[in-house]
């Protein structure tokens, strides 16, 4: 049997068929290209048949990918079949993929076909698509909840027929881990031509076991997994590609099997679906959420601090992402702190660090994380005593913007200069651009926003919105947040809260204040 697992991935199929999280022909491209860096061994790239828009999708994405597989799925009709071969014909290296349900449930009510029928149907299916290719995979739709004798049946006469690649499925997220590993097995033992083909998972996550459901199969002897980015798909999901993925890198001793996926570029592929379907990736999100390699107990900095293998199994940079966040909140301890203030370039003594430790944990009970910006500021106030007044303030911020006419936005902003109140209007590409535009102006500054991010504080129609920006000015970077009923105008107040971050920072007595701290 062999070592290695090839990784198939049908974010472009499957994944697709997530509610909102449909692609146009040039996302589908973006999202291949970026597949074929993260090697995968095969992109199932959609669904012919099913429209004039998924042909296209996938015949493009058959004449640009130049080292995987291109896919396309078929019901085990000759009509679905031409379609499909049609479509990624043109690749170098084509598959077709045909499938026919062989559930009892599914072949009575969806089918309405006997069981001698469904197999008569899944020979001819593979008989006619070898006519245009020796790949040729098939698929036993909710083979979870299909008799294991008559899959056994089903199973012998596709792999007679020409069929490489048979994929078993819990189509329903059904199965269970070790009654999953036990069908994989029962299936490769009793199959008396099984040695002929590969045998493939192809698991959803309605119990939260897909991922568990494809780890049993590889060790039960499946060598091809079905996944997808971020585990999007029908219902609750499919398999995360990224979550399988790292089971194996991590536990080659347990499962014996290797991939040829580049595990750093799990994060930026994920990132990229998540841009282009517009779904954040959830914070707890395992291997790619924001909290994924974040540590806020005081236990676990403190662990993290000594010795990073007390509580992070894997690298951040190992998938992609750029470094572990000790997250600054109500539950870190003095180490912590005293950790992330040297890292800022502030040098204290135990006093100190226990006098900005106590009024850190009292702010940790106003808001929910602490940012470096927050801790600057108790420096100031806990062991300099300063109290740091903001240059600039927001007076009245106006925006207009015309759907659907060429018409840039303009904005009309009124600040506070000190004491000096100051206005102006102008441009921008939208409404946010403009506002921002006119800020920096007004504030004479040259700083670049880096990201931009809006949250509700409440729910309903009359949340108030927070937003987050982080800017940069040569060096110096800084964080700034406002909130608000009107989004522009939590917008302005974030843009202009960074600033005067930004101001303070590069202000000289500051860049004194770190390297020669004062009683």
């Amino acid at each position: 049997m062999s070592d290695r697992v090839i990784i198939f991935d049908t974010t472009l199929r499957d994944g697709e068929q997530s509610p909102g999280a449909t692609m146009d022909l040039n996302d589908k491209l973006r999202v291949a290209r970026q597949l074929e860096a993260l090697g995968v061994d095969v992109i199932e790239a959609g669904f012919p048949a099913a429209s004039d828009g998924d042909f296209e999708a996938v015949r493009a994405i058959a004449q640009v990918v130049e080292n995987a597989q291109v896919a396309g799925l078929a019901r085990a009709n000759f009509k679905d079949i031409d379609r499909a071969w049609e479509a990624v014909k043109h690749a170098r290296h084509p598959r077709i993929h045909t499938f026919i349900a062989t559930s009892p449930i599914h072949m009575q009510y969806k089918l309405r076909k006997t069981p001698d029928e469904v197999v008569e149907l899944a020979v001819a299916a593979v008989k006619h698509a070898v006519q245009y290719t020796s790949n040729v995979e098939f698929s036993a739709e909710d083979a979870s909840r299909s008799d294991w004798d008559f899959l056994v049946r089903v199973v012998t006469a596709v792999i007679d027929a020409g069929a490489t690649t048979i994929n078993i499925p819990d189509t329903v997220g059904f199965a269970q881990p070790d009654e999953f590993g036990a069908l994989i097995k029962y299936l490769i033992d009793n199959v008396p031509n099984s040695s002929k083909a590969v045998f493939s998972v192809h698991c959803h996550d309605d119990l939260g076991l897909a991922v568990a459901n494809s780890l049993a199969a590889v060790k039960n002897g499946a060598r091809q997994a079905e996944l997808c980015l971020s585990g999007i798909g029908e219902r609750a999901g499919n398999a995360s590609l990224e979550e399988f993925v790292m089971a194996l890198k991590l536990r080659p001793e347990y499962y014996g099997v290797e991939c040829a996926i580049n595990n750093e570029q799990l994060y930026p592929a994920c990132h990229l679906l998540s841009l282009i379907i517009s779904r954040p990736i959830p914070a707890n999100k395992a291997i790619i959420g924001s909290n994924a390699f974040a540590h806020e107990s005081g236990i676990h900095q403190d662990g993290m601090i000594k010795n990073r293998e007390t509580y992070e199994i894997m690298t951040p940079q190992a998938v992609g992402r750029k470094s572990t966040d000790l997250v600054i909140g109500k539950h870190s301890g003095r180490n912590a702190v005293r950790t992330r203030l040297e890292e800022l370039g502030y040098q204290l003594d135990t006093d100190q660090v226990n006098a900005v430790f106590a009024a850190m944990k009292e702010l940790a009970d106003k808001k929910a994380r602490i940012y470096d910006e927050d801790l600057e500021s108790l420096v100031f106030s806990e062991v300099y005593h300063l109290r740091i007044e903001d240059r600039f303030r927001l007076s009245n911020l106006s925006v207009q913007t015309s759907m659907g006419s060429n018409m840039p936005a303009t904005a009309a902003v009124v600040l506070q200069d000190h004491d000096e109140e100051v206005r102006l209007a102008g441009f921008g590409v939208g409404p946010v651009d403009a506002a921002f535009n006119v800020i920096k102006q007004l504030c004479g500054s040259t700083a670049e926003l880096e990201k931009f991010t809006v949250n509700a504080v409440t729910g309903g129609l009359d949340a108030q919105g927070e937003v987050c920006v982080h800017l940069r000015d040569g060096k110096y970077t800084a964080t700034g947040r406002g909130a608000d009923l009107d989004i522009f105008v939590a917008a302005g107040k974030a843009f202009i809260d960074a600033l005067n971050r930004l101001e303070l920072k590069e202000s000289d007595n500051v860049i004194s204040y770190k390297q020669n701290p004062v009683d």
